[in-house]
């Protein structure tokens, strides 16, 4: 789809106003500039009907469950309809429970810790490690990238009907987990399909929704997963809260996430001098310690928020956007973008990419400090994916910026450009112009590196000489 028949289409919107959206920055070369915010699948900004219920509710802040006063039983019913307004958002089935975790990283592990025994986890290598890494204490198979949706599907079922036999004799339980939307290259998953060649062969399946929800309807009844995960600060709800939703079982058969008041139901002494404990069966089982009332109520205004504005049409202009940049630096030989299913899979804002020549710390610099937009560079909590993506392509080691590399291997990192229902046009407009000049005439200052990082030259009194590192 190109920019021109996105651009005809009456349901490409405004973006939605967020917070930020007026801040200037300095720039190294003089003068200031509007902040281009396109670090969006890192930290999305809080949207501006986020931050004023959040300001509204501020001074009627309390307790919530267990005090008896106005603003203890205002917090704590504010507390459960924010909960019931996500299982809404995320169309849950009944008896589905919605937990409040810190974030997306924070509710895999729940869900780690909350595996019956003997557990079996299958995971692609892609994966970010927020989903890469919790298994731990499990029996895990990491599946190789593959190529193709449908390649993704059938190394699921290959694996699924080789998975290894219990000591019992039978299959044991089963745990799948998939990204939704990919935080490196911004590719759409076949979730479906993954659920149904899961639930084939006997497993569950868990679907890391940090990149997709913030971009497109998460439906667990239609996708038929058995849990979603998913961060408040990359949905434009950044106050420290995230979700974990789905099948009861698992969760109420596992003991207590973090052990506490709030997730104890009653405490007595026992004669030899130790404790007895029965512990809630609801959500609140692993929600111990006071709960992180502003953050839940953050994250339930930002999905009423996007529901409001209407997925189709934030789902259009993210799309025009995407034609932007990519038509925009279609005639930049340079620029290689990073994929895994191909350069016309469906895909959310996110897209990443390299630059011949160039360390891609570097560049990023020089966007920052240059033009005033704000990217990501490195290997985005993703390494094994990016390292699959660079693979034959390694940056040379030791440039300004490159991050450490093992003895003998070479660096490897890449640039990430992301948005969303906040993004401006000419936000991606001045991005699409940066990378042009930075191509074509270089940096126009010196930069060094500092604690791993490349950051302007502040000692240089001169520009630098119109070459890339």
């Amino acid at each position: 789809m190109s920019v021109s028949t996105v651009a005809a289409d009456e349901a490409v919107c405004a973006p939605l106003p967020v917070l930020g959206r007026d801040v200037t920055v300095p720039l190294v070369t003089g003068g200031e500039v509007t902040y281009a915010a396109l670090d969006y699948a890192a930290s999305a900004p809080a949207l501006q009907r986020v931050w004023d219920d959040v300001a509204a509710y501020a001074p009627y802040y309390g307790s919530v469950h267990r005090g008896a006063g106005y603003l203890s039983q205002l917090s704590t019913d504010l507390f459960e309809n924010a909960r019931r307004t996500v299982a809404e958002f995320l169309d849950c089935r009944d008896g589905d429970q919605v937990v409040f975790t810190r974030s997306t990283t924070d509710s895999l592990n729940l869900l780690a810790a909350a595996l019956p025994a003997g557990c079996q986890v299958f995971v692609f290598e892609t994966e970010h490690h927020a989903a890469l890494l919790p298994w731990r204490d499990a029996r895990v198979t990491y599946l190789d990238a593959p190529r193709s949706p449908r390649q993704a599907v059938e190394t699921l079922e290959r694996a699924l009907a080789d998975r290894t036999v219990s000591i019992e004799g039978g299959q044991g339980p089963a745990l799948v987990c998939v990204t939704g939307a990919s935080n490196v290259t911004g590719e759409l998953w076949p979730v479906r399909e993954l659920a149904a060649a899961a639930h084939a062969h006997g497993a569950r399946i868990v679907l890391d929704a940090a990149q997709l929800a913030p971009h497109h309807p998460v439906s667990v009844t239609d996708l038929d997963v058995d849990w979603v995960a998913f961060s408040g600060h990359k949905l434009y709800a950044p106050f420290g809260s995230g979700v974990l939703a789905g099948r009861a079982d698992w969760l109420r058969g596992a003991e207590p996430y973090l052990a506490g008041g709030g997730a104890s139901r009653k405490v007595t002494r026992r004669t030899d001098g130790g404790v007895d404990v029965q512990w809630h069966d609801s959500a609140a089982r692993h929600e111990a310690g006071s709960p992180n009332v502003i953050g839940a109520y953050a994250v339930a205004s930002a999905c009423k928020a996007l529901t409001e504005a209407g997925f189709d049409t934030l789902v259009a202009r993210e799309q025009y956007l995407v034609a932007k940049v990519r038509e925009g630096l279609a005639d930049v030989p340079q620029v290689r973008f990073l994929s895994l299913f191909g350069d016309d899979a469906p895909r959310v804002g996110v897209l990443s990419f390299v630059v011949e020549g160039w360390n891609s710390s570097h560049f990023a610099a020089a966007l920052s400090a240059e033009y005033g937009i704000g990217v990501r560079d490195g290997l985005f909590c993703a390494h094994p994916l990016v390292r699959t993506l660079l693979g034959s392509a390694p940056q040379t080691q030791g440039e300004c910026g490159a991050p450490e590399a093992a003895p003998g291997e070479k660096s490897l990192n890449a640039i990430r450009v992301s948005f969303g229902a906040g993004t401006p046009d000419e936000h991606v407009e001045r991005f699409v112009r940066a990378v042009k000049e930075l191509v074509s005439d270089g940096a126009r200052w010196n930069y060094r590196t500092e604690d791993g990082r490349c950051v302007p030259d502040t000692s240089a009194s001169t520009a630098a000489a119109g070459t890339s590192v």
